[in-house]
């Protein structure tokens, strides 16, 4: 067993194993829709930064390009400023790779794991840790693993790819695979910002093809445009020839996504800058201290100030009438 296989492939199918082995009815859809809303949960801290990153992002644009604006094509002192920029409002241009990149090896060890139940049924008792082999369902499955359910909730057999294998087109796969697409397509709408004066990348292509230069965050913009409908593209592509368990990840995952980023965006935006620790947020909460400190204290010199006044002996108006006489 190579490394990869040891850190990677076996701890990600156990997780997936084990929540098989314990729910009730011990159905394998079921058990793959759990694991990746399990998965979810587990990347929502980090997801929650990297939303707050993209939306501060969006929101600099308008400096970002008065700094471009500023240095007129100078690409060292733009990056100086821009780095300045980011350090400023505590803004990382490279957090959105976080999720991303954290998902690539759960999805290769989900789809090296399934493979090996595709292949040999007997490998979902083999496989597992000595501890999981020990609870009850595992003992039974390892003499019965005829009655091993792969299906999902007994409409789908989650083995059995979309396009290819034995059977040729298989229609509930491939209805998997589709939504696993549309809703990738909806949750990297979702993020994209509604600039209507944002060009294409054709437009942006044929501009530079004429000599004008390409602005980056219009680039940027572009290329993102691109990006939701390229991610599912590739979904599709990549999932219509595999096991259907593997449509049903990205499905769920997508629709959980989905539902997280939407909490996310409509949060209140000081709590999202509470959230990623913004030096903006902390000046703003020191601002406001020093300003009740302040408040507080002309509060007490006032008090002080009419308690003295009202010590002092108060002089009778017959006092003043004699006065006025003499």
């Amino acid at each position: 067993m190579n490394v990869f296989t040891l850190i990677i492939i076996q701890p990600i199918f156990n997780l997936l194993v084990l929540i098989y082995a314990l729910i009730p009815g011990h159905n394998f859809g079921l058990a793959v829709i759990i694991f990746t809303v399990v998965i979810r949960l587990l990347l929502w801290p980090l997801l929650k930064k990297q939303l707050h990153q993209s939306r501060m992002m969006r929101q600099l644009q308008p400096e970002i390009k008065a700094i471009k604006a500023k240095t007129k094509g100078n690409r060292q002192e733009e990056s100086r400023l821009m780095m300045e920029l980011y350090k400023e409002k505590g803004v990382s241009p490279f957090s959105s790779l976080g999720v991303l990149i954290i998902q690539i090896p759960i999805l290769i060890g989900l789809y090296a794991g399934l493979r090996k139940v595709v292949d040999d049924p007997h490998q979902i008792v083999q496989f597992a840790y000595p501890g999981l082999q020990h609870l009850p369902w595992m003992q039974y499955l390892s003499h019965h693993i005829h009655q091993f359910d792969d299906s999902l909730f007994g409409l789908v057999n989650l083995t059995r790819p979309a396009i290819g294998g034995k059977g040729g087109f298989y229609f509930p796969a491939f209805i998997l695979v589709a939504a696993s697409a549309i809703i990738q397509y909806f949750q990297s709408q979702q993020l994209m910002p509604t600039s209507k004066d944002s060009k294409g990348l054709r437009a942006i292509m044929r501009d530079a093809g004429q000599g004008r230069q390409a602005d980056q965050a219009e680039v940027s913009a572009a290329v993102g445009k691109s990006t939701k409908y390229f991610i599912p593209g590739l979904v599709f592509l990549f999932t219509i020839s595999l096991a259907s368990a593997l449509s049903l990840y990205f499905l769920v995952s997508g629709l959980v996504a989905f539902l997280q980023q939407s909490y996310i965006l409509r949060k209140d935006e000081s709590e999202m800058e509470q959230i990623a620790g913004s030096p903006a947020k902390k000046q703003v909460k020191s601002t406001q201290k020093t300003t009740a400190e302040s408040a507080k204290n002309d509060t007490i010199e006032g008090e002080i100030i009419a308690k003295k006044a009202a010590k002092r002996p108060k002089k009778s108006k017959a006092g003043k009438r004699k006065r006025r006489k003499h």
